[in-house]
């Protein structure tokens, strides 16, 4: 077996470019590229919006010339299709590209014998770097999740009181969180393409859902999705009146038909399932799938999160717990539904972070399946050793 060593720096740069477009690339995923000429970094590059350059034809057009006999790396797989552009192994092989390293193989059905086969038959060396890390496994999750199971990936994301409480018993929320946990939400906002809420908050809080960073303006906003059944949002609320995102609602046969034009009439878009009662969640992920989003971050009250956890949909969770206690059996907690009878029913998450924000604990989790959603490294290609 051919045993190569793997320049890590270039590896964690590939990485760092990736995190920089993430909840801007959707149906892509979100991919960062390098390229490394005598052992230095000498160019690299990040997927565009959709129809725009792939990471590596953005990194191998900053390299030009220099791209000749150098290496490439890159954090998912090149594609060897035409989609909305040509094929990135096309672009790789013009330019001379010597060796190229990826990381994650990409799922898509469409690359059939993968880069390997297209790029060793122009003698270029493609080889797999075997990872477990977590950042690249998030980056690219939501992009495997919607290819394998036509869903987008769902991220929860809550701020609770030391005793498990999101609002009082009167129905006050605002805020239980501190502003620095706050500021970190707008962060996991600006790398998404969706974020859902329900019309218990719509009502509750007027919410907008759009990012606002401090320290920059955000050149694309995610779009709002409503979940409101029976059609019980106000039509002026902030998140139907405010333009500068574009907002969807899935409701039901029971929501006014009146309402639902007044909608229309704003600029929303209204899904009308042919059911009666609640919104059918799966339905509502598949639609989105249908749109190419890839990743969707919830922003409701218990019910609604209550109702996704029911139906199996949470992936990740971002919980914020500040260090007060509010109490009283009235005051909600973060998850209501169905839930489960058996402890040995729970779903099982596993932690991959926790920080202090303000005097918060944000504690971040993930899903098991995301440990099923990627192939492993194929190791009758090679194995890879870090450089120092």
């Amino acid at each position: 077996m051919t045993q190569h060593q793997y320049n890590q720096s270039a590896y964690l740069r590939s990485i760092a470019c990736a995190a920089s477009v993430c909840g801007r690339t959707s149906p892509n995923p979100a991919v960062g590229a390098v390229v490394v000429r005598d052992n230095a970094i000498i160019a690299w590059g990040a997927t565009q919006p959709p129809g725009g350059n792939h990471a590596e034809r953005q990194a191998l057009l900053q390299a030009g010339p220099a791209a000749h006999g150098a290496d490439l790396y890159v954090t998912l797989e090149p594609c060897t299709f035409h989609g909305r552009t040509p094929p990135c192994t096309d672009a790789i092989i013009a330019a001379g590209i010597a060796r190229v390293f990826f990381v994650m193989r990409d799922p898509d059905p469409r690359m059939y014998g993968g880069a390997a086969e297209v790029l060793n038959a122009h003698g270029i060396d493609c080889i797999q770097i075997a990872s477990d890390d977590d950042d690249i496994r998030l980056q690219l999750a939501p992009f495997f999740l919607r290819i394998q199971q036509q869903r987008p990936w769902l991220t929860w994301k809550y701020a609770m009181s030391l005793d498990g409480k999101i609002a009082t018993q009167t129905g006050m929320s605002q805020w239980i969180s501190t502003g620095a946990s706050r500021a970190v939400v707008h962060a996991i906002r600006n790398r998404v393409d969706a974020i859902m809420t329900g019309s218990g908050t719509v009502l509750s809080d007027d919410p907008m859902l759009t990012i606002r960073l401090a320290d920059t303006i955000s050149e694309q906003q995610p779009l709002r999705v409503v979940i409101d059944s029976r059609g019980q949002s106000p039509v002026t609320a902030r998140v139907f009146v405010q333009r500068d995102a574009a907002t969807m609602v899935f409701c039901t046969l029971d929501a006014p038909l009146d309402w639902q034009h007044d909608l229309l009439q704003r600029g929303v878009q209204v899904v009308c399932q042919p059911i009666n009662g609640q919104v059918d969640l799966n339905q509502a992920m598949h639609h989105l799938n249908a749109r190419g989003v890839n990743h969707v971050l919830l922003e409701a009250g218990a019910g609604l999160a209550g109702a996704c956890a029911d139906a199996q949909l949470i992936d990740e969770i971002h919980s914020f717990i500040a260090p007060g206690l509010i109490g009283n059996h009235r005051a909600p907690g973060p998850l209501a539904g169905m839930g489960i009878d058996q402890l040995n029913d729970w779903r099982t998450f596993r932690f991959v972070g926790q920080d202090l924000h303000g005097g918060d604990i944000h504690l971040h989790a993930v899903h098991h399946r995301i440990d099923t959603l990627f192939q492993p490294a194929d190791q009758g290609v090679t194995t890879c050793l870090p450089v120092s």
